[in-house]
C-alpha cells in the first residue's frame, strides 16, 4: 500500500491541475462599420476553461476606442463552433466566440 501512495498522489495532482485552463480570449473578428468586435478562444472535449471576461471586454473597448467610440459591452451571449469530430461524433475542440458592441457614437469617445 505504501508503494502505491506516491503514484497516487501523482495521478491526483495531475488530474487536478487538467480542471481548469484559463485561456486569454483573441480578437477574430471585427468591424469598425458595424461597431462589432469578436473576441474568441479554442478548447478541447476535456478541458474546463476559465475566461477573464473584464479583460476581453477592456480589449474590446480598446479597439472600440481607437475607432473612436467610447467603449464596449458584450451583446451578453457566446457562440460555440466545433472545429473537429471525434470518432463517436462528440466535438473534439471548439471555438467560443463572444460579439462585442462598440458604445457611444463615433468621435464622441475623443475629447478634442
Amino acid at each position: 500500500m505504501l508503494g502505491k501512495t506516491p503514484a497516487l498522489l501523482c495521478v491526483a495532482t495531475l488530474m487536478l491541475a487538467g480542471c481548469a485552463t484559463h485561456k486569454e480570449m483573441l480578437v477574430t473578428g471585427a468591424s469598425r462599420a458595424d461597431g462589432t468586435i469578436t473576441l474568441s478562444y479554442e478548447s478541447n472535449e476535456f478541458q474546463r476553461v476559465s475566461v477573464d471576461g473584464e479583460k476581453a471586454e477592456s480589449m474590446a473597448a480598446q479597439r472600440c476606442k481607437a475607432w473612436g467610440y467610447s467603449g464596449a459591452e458584450s451583446f451578453g451571449s457566446q457562440e460555440t463552433q466545433c472545429l473537429s469530430r471525434r470518432g463517436f461524433g462528440n466535438c473534439g475542440s471548439r471555438r467560443v466566440s463572444v460579439v462585442y458592441q462598440c458604445t457611444g457614437s463615433p468621435g464622441q469617445g475623443r475629447s478634442e
